[in-house]
């Protein structure tokens, strides 16, 4: 091998591996790619009107490897906090080396796929297809967030509900019997649209944290 590929004569990790590399690890960063992969797959079939049947298919496909992820795991399989950053997993031993990896991006970008947060033509939609309905609150919580004046604030979410922020404006999603949104303005004007996009001067707002967005609520029909 050495003979034919001149390993040593390389920098880096080519000669050798560290004690959490190698083969039989698991690369956690890698296992969030093929999610982010498969999802994009997923949303491209649904926008070209591919068949149920196969776009279940391919959802479960899609939960099976998210499933995998590690922050899915417990702390006893794990072998660490499942909601921190970790690069490997080495056969028989717990994760290794924490860190901001790339696990983090991608499952960043993978949550606000599940979530149907999408940006066109500089317009802010919510289109969440991905979405399981279990998702949805259960019974009263609390929604702490930290909004754009680096305040923390608190929002009581009902039963069917479920609440996050983006650009630290809260996005509250509602199950009902009809879809829409309500923007609710700092000032405590209220606007309502069927549709589910904000107008470009709107989403403007909300990308610009200019803080005249208070919450936008955002009706999912059933």
């Amino acid at each position: 091998f050495e003979e034919i590929f001149d390993h040593k004569s390389f920098t880096g990790r080519s000669g050798t591996f560290f004690g959490y590399e190698g083969l039989g690890s698991i690369y956690w960063h890698m296992v969030s790619k093929l999610v982010l992969s498969i999802q994009e797959i997923c949303l491209n079939a649904i926008e070209n009107g591919v068949d149920k049947v196969t776009v279940g298919r391919l959802l479960d496909h899609y939960y099976e490897a998210y499933e995998g992820i590690g922050v899915h795991k417990s702390p006893e399989l794990y072998g660490a906090f499942p909601t921190d950053p970790y690069s490997h997993t080495p056969a028989g031993k717990g994760a290794q080396q924490p860190g901001m990896t790339g696990q983090v991006k991608e499952d960043v970008l993978s949550r606000f796929g599940e979530l149907g947060v999408v940006v066109s033509d500089g317009q802010l939609l919510f289109d969440p297809q991905l979405l399981r309905k279990d998702e949805f609150l259960k019974q009263l919580a609390t929604f702490r967030y930290i909004d754009v004046q680096r305040e923390t604030r608190e929002i009581e979410l009902k039963p069917g509900q479920l609440g996050f922020t983006y650009c630290q404006v809260p996005v509250i999603y509602k199950l009902g019997d009809r879809q829409g949104l309500k923007i609710e303005m700092a000032d405590g004007s209220v606007s309502e649209s069927s549709e589910m996009k904000l107008d470009k001067m709107t989403s403007n707002k909300v990308f610009e944290r200019t803080g005249e967005i208070r919450r936008i609520v955002v009706s999912i029909k059933k």
